[in-house]
């Protein structure tokens, strides 16, 4: 990962957790806690694809496994994450930008699910059968609820933060070329495409050089 995309994502990760579990966790709400957290990987992996939604959800799972009052096994989460961040960034718009907003909700609503179900099936095979005493079915509907309310005010932002985290003045004109914003993700990390920006660049300014010159010889032999 490129150092911006790392500081940022490390950034809006602890913030997000710091305001889940000072915040969301002490509000009491019956059934399961929104979780922010989730929808910060989401709106990342949206933008990094699924490369990158993979390594920012096992990072963001391990400090939540990590972090008091965590009273699960250490990895757990991580690897729930881990997987919802891959698949997610699978769906990543190709052009770059949310059309609508259907999109996203669906993605929401099946991350959401998809989490409590993985890790609920995670908790059983080491034993945890808490989802078992607080119903799952409650958990999954007030799961995707909450989270789905939280989303319009987390996943856009987030996404946007990415964006224009990924937008120098290089990828921005080649994107406005192409018209794929967010493919930076695997052009930054071989390099190979800015490179060909950079080249096609150069190339065009010596054509230009090349015309202008022609030009004044022109003038001058009139």
């Amino acid at each position: 990962m490129r150092v911006n995309r790392i500081l940022l994502s490390s950034s809006l990760i602890v913030v997000a957790l710091v305001v889940q579990v000072s915040v969301l966790a002490r509000l009491h709400l019956p059934g399961a806690v929104p979780d922010l957290l989730l929808l910060t990987v989401l709106g990342l992996a949206l933008v990094y694809g699924h490369v990158g939604g993979a390594l920012v959800g096992f990072g963001a799972g391990l400090l939540a496994d990590l972090a008091p009052p965590a009273d699960h096994a250490a990895g757990r989460y991580a690897l729930v994450l881990c997987v919802i961040g891959y698949l997610a960034g699978l769906v990543k718009p190709e052009s770059g930008k949310v059309r609508s907003a259907t999109g996203p909700m669906v993605v929401v609503v099946a991350a959401a699910v998809g989490s409590t179900l993985l890790y609920a099936g995670v908790g059983a095979l080491v034993g945890d059968t808490a989802a078992r005493h607080v119903g799952l079915g409650s958990l999954l509907f007030t799961a995707a609820l909450y989270d789905l309310l939280l989303a319009p005010f987390v996943v856009p932002g987030v996404m946007a933060l990415a964006r224009r985290a990924e937008n120098d003045p290089l990828a921005e004109t080649g994107s406005t070329a192409s018209g794929d914003i967010s493919s930076g993700w695997f052009s930054g990390g071989t390099g190979l495409r800015i490179g060909g920006q950079r080249g096609g660049l150069k190339v065009k300014a010596a054509r230009a050089r090349t015309a202008r010159a022609g030009r004044i010889k022109g003038v001058k032999r009139l």
